[in-house]
């Protein structure tokens, strides 16, 4: 990790050799505050620049040399220098010198740094700028004082100015992927971006300080960071500068700032002087931003509190906890967040007395899915003596965060407290909970039927009878969850946060049967009592997600996965360590990336879910599933089953309604294995099982999954009337009448067209697939018309060729069954010569790569184009697009 790769900053890059190269002469400097990465990006244009035709000199300017008359050039000037010349003689000399070395050629001044440039160097370099065919580069650092002649190469109007901003998202999370050797989990990116402020010095710090510490640790090939943060010596020495000496007012503002931000203007006026907070602000220690009608005051960049905090005494640190949460609670606690800060800074400062304040604080933080805050608040407020409420609330949290054994201890200590049936409703439904699916212990539901007779109270009953019906639906009780669901939805007495439990029970398994308009809006009501459910029973959201997330993916609805895997949601889990939620939401953007046939992201994806749900009880097996399906797509036969085996390890019976996705994924397995006769078997016998279960949107997905595999015309489930077995194509056709939405028709034609043998069907179905961005299907709907129109010899194969090469193109790495069919003949040393020009190599680099003649190595690309069907000379790259997987460059 001595030295990064070099990522982004394209645009700058460009911008920057574009200044040398442009045919304008104009120079470039670029600002930027330090760790940018303004002298990394300068080091790699000047590097791209070709010696030959330019003469190229690089300085970095420094401290040491900035007393020193040219000390700042003194690694391009000549070590004797003429004496008796006068100032303006000297630079006379000094230009002569470099254009003499240059020889011709026009000169490139690259100046690292040059706010360091003694003021002879800075005359100098503003001389050369002025010069013809002479360019000037170089770097400034925001905040310093930057000499007059190198202001005015930007005033007169002789280089461009432009400032360095910080990494954005994507740009670090390559940063990260590239250095650690493996992709991060989006989270642990997205916190180690904010943290860093996109600067990669920071950053790089950051990454070696919880490599150091452990607490970057690696799991099934992802990334990922606990959150804690260890700060080295060298990046608080680094913060330190940064930060430089403070006042004892000053430093009691962004102390304040570090411990309470975001913080009103008005609330810091009163706790510190005025005049010191505005010093704060011209330092650029802190910021005052609009938040709505009020100016907040917050840190000028999160690692300052991090480094303010830590160095902060243990005593201050109390006392500034106590004034803020005293000024909050003065004020009168009028924001929303105002109960869980105070709360937080009581129990921080050793003033925390009041019970209900923890406990309304941990429901709040739970609400926000902010598991680690929530669990330790809850904790306390257990510990202050908060009775059964706070119990039944840790004992929750702590069944959210994996910890099941711990959460039964906790509620089993309260159960002497059980006075009350709604009190005694809520502890059967959190114990059930507990033990279902933490413990894995399926006769809780047969209990809990037992139990729920026993209450008397209406409203208190259908609580219990919600979450039976849910746990009924999860081990396949079918009827029974519906039946239940629907006895609590016809009950007024029923609270809301049943009614809805009941209602997202409903709405999976209506979503299942195909029925998708009725699980739409019953999600819809859902989510539109969600303020009065959420203080409640925050984790409703789960099934809520399950449900909304299941009708989606059977409805191959891309766009509406893309949405919620970046709602307010998805935010709040990510932030909040709420596993169970991040790696459902990551379950689907796996999902989505496959079926857009962006496979390494779907892959990344998956795996960062396997990584997520690593100790998880409930969604694990999902994960692996889909991550199975990634691997098979990309014709990973051992990852995918190796994801399988996974799968069936950690796959809870409990969660027995996953089936479908499960199984499905192993018939994707056994066919990238190359066994297809095992793989349209197990298929079949899913489409019967679905059929049996009543789950005809799921029944759907695996009809086609037999028509992808060739199977259009294979007989599935029981016999008509009339003695025969319907085909895969008429049971697709069939279910258009049964499952709602716009995708079952069109794998219908899709099924139509593969038994017909239709290349003109074939292609048009390709193009709706196209349409829906289900970019696998329409790629091997592309490949199959192409296969029947080369077999007939048809004039129409290069416009199917051409197609297929674009749909293609919008995947990557693609290898199925049914893109082999479109697949040429090619001997391995032409695939090796496809593969080589594929990627723009010349045709004598081949020759000399494979010990070819280059006569052999057009007859070999002579072969490749007829096999193709390709006319004429076209580029092969573009033409290669069209050969489904054979390596990398030819399927891109």
């Amino acid at each position: 990790m001595s030295r990064w790769e070099f990522i982004g900053r394209t645009e700058e890059l460009g911008r920057l050799l574009s200044a040398v190269t442009g045919g304008e002469g104009r120079g470039l400097f670029l600002s930027g505050t330090a760790g940018i990465g303004k002298s990394r990006l300068l080091r790699e244009g000047i590097a791209a620049l070709p010696t030959d035709r330019y003469a190229i000199w690089v300085v970095a300017a420094s401290a040491t040399t900035a007393a020193l008359p040219f000390g700042g050039l003194v690694q391009v000037l000549p070590t004797e220098q003429p004496k008796g010349l006068s100032p303006a003689g000297i630079l006379r000399w000094a230009v002569d010198a470099l254009r003499q070395q240059a020889a011709g050629r026009p000169i490139v001044l690259a100046v690292d740094d040059a706010h360091l440039l003694d003021p002879p160097s800075a005359a100098l370099v503003h001389l050369i700028a002025r010069l013809d065919s002479t360019t000037v580069l170089g770097t400034l650092r925001n905040g310093e004082q930057v000499p007059q002649p190198i202001r005015a190469l930007w005033t007169d109007d002789l280089v461009d100015h432009a400032e360095l901003t910080p990494l954005d998202l994507a740009d670090t999370t390559g940063l990260l992927t590239t250095i650690l050797g493996g992709p991060m989990e989006s989270g642990s990116a997205d916190r180690l971006w904010r943290l860093s402020g996109g600067n990669p010095l920071l950053l790089r710090e950051l990454v070696l300080a919880a490599l150091g510490s452990g607490e970057l640790h690696e799991t099934y090939g992802i990334w990922r960071w606990t959150g804690r943060l260890e700060l080295a010596p060298s990046l608080t020495d680094l913060i330190d500068v940064r930060i430089g000496q403070l006042t004892p007012g000053v430093r009691t503002v962004v102390e304040l700032a570090a411990f309470g931000e975001p913080l009103g203007l008005e609330l810091l006026n009163r706790a510190a002087k005025p005049a010191d907070v505005e010093t704060a602000e011209e330092r650029g220690l802190v910021s005052v931003v609009h938040d709505d009608r009020r100016l907040n005051v917050r840190l000028a960049h999160p690692l300052y509190g991090e480094v303010m905090r830590r160095q902060c005494p243990v005593s201050r640190t109390r006392r500034l906890q106590a004034q803020l949460a005293d000024l909050i609670e003065a004020a009168g606690k009028r924001r929303r967040d105002d109960l869980l800060r105070v709360a937080v800074w009581r129990l921080d400062s050793g003033t925390a007395q009041d019970p209900g304040l923890l406990l309304g604080a941990a429901a709040q933080a739970f609400a926000r899915y902010d598991v680690p805050l929530a669990t330790r608040l809850a904790r306390a407020a257990v510990d202050a003596d908060g009775g059964y409420a706070a119990a039944e609330l840790l004992a929750t949290i702590l069944m959210f965060a994996d910890r099941p054994e711990e959460a039964v201890d906790v509620l089993d200590a309260v159960a002497g407290q059980l006075d009350a049936d709604d009190r005694y409703s809520r502890w059967l439904t959190v114990r059930g909970m507990i033990s279902y699916w933490g413990l894995r212990q399926e006769s809780t539901v047969e209990e809990m039927a037992v139990r729920a007779a026993e209450l008397t109270d209406i409203a208190d009953q259908t609580r219990v009878r919600a979450f039976e019906a849910i746990m009924r639906l999860h081990r396949l009780d079918l009827a029974a969850a519906q039946r239940l669901s629907c006895a609590v939805l016809d009950r007024p007495a029923a609270g809301v946060a049943s009614r809805e439990l009941a209602r997202c029970t409903m709405a999976h398994l209506q979503a299942a049967q195909g029925r998708l308009a009725l699980s739409g809006a019953a999600i819809a009501s859902v989510e539109a009592e969600v303020a009065h459910w959420r203080g409640d029973m925050p984790y409703l959201q789960l099934a809520l997600e399950l449900a909304r997330g299941t009708r989606l993916m059977l409805a191959g609805d891309i766009v509406g996965i893309d949405a919620i895997v970046v709602d307010e949601f998805a935010d709040l889990a990510g932030a909040g360590d709420f596993r169970l939620g991040t790696g459902y939401l990551g379950v689907l953007q796996a999902y989505a990336a496959r079926l857009r046939g962006h496979s390494a992201e779907a892959l990344k994806s998956s795996l960062g879910a396997c990584a997520v749900l690593a100790t998880s009880r409930v969604y694990a097996g999902l994960a692996h599933a889909e991550r199975a399906q990634a691997a098979a797509l990309r014709g990973d036969a051992g990852q995918a089953a190796e994801a399988m085996a996974d799968a069936d390890r950690t796959h809870s019976p409990g969660m027995a309604v996953l089936y479908p996705w499960l199984e499905q994924a192993r018939g994707a397995v056994l066919a990238v294995t190359g066994d297809l006769t095992a793989a349209t078997e197990h298929l079949a016998e899913l489409a019967n099982r679905l059929r049996e279960d009543g789950f005809a949107g799921h029944e759907v997905l695996v009809l086609h999954d037999l028509v992808r595999l060739g199977q259009a015309q294979l007989p599935v489930g029981p016999r008509c009337s009339d003695g025969h077995r319907r085909t895969v194509a008429q049971r697709l056709t069939e279910l258009t009448e049964r499952v709602d939405g716009l995708l079952p028709p069109l794998l219908a034609r899709h099924a139509r067209a593969v038994a017909d043998e239709s290349p003109d069907d074939l292609l048009a179905v390709a193009d709706e697939f196209a349409e829906r961005e289900l970019n696998v299907f329409a790629a091997e709907a592309a490949a199959l018309a192409l296969h029947r129109l080369r077999r007939e010899r048809a004039v129409t194969a290069g416009s199917a060729h051409d197609r297929l090469g674009d749909l293609l193109g919008r995947c990557d790495l693609l290898r199925t069954p049914a893109l082999r069919l479109g697949q040429p003949a090619l001997t391995e040393r032409e695939w090796q010569v496809a593969r080589l020009a594929a990627g723009g190599v010349a045709s004598r680099k081949i020759a000399e790569q494979l010990f070819l003649s280059p006569r052999t190595v057009e007859n070999h690309l002579q072969r490749v184009y007829g096999k193709l069907g390709i006319t004429g000379r076209p580029e092969l790259p573009a033409a290669l697009r069209c050969i489904p997987g054979h390596g990398d460059g030819a399927s891109r």
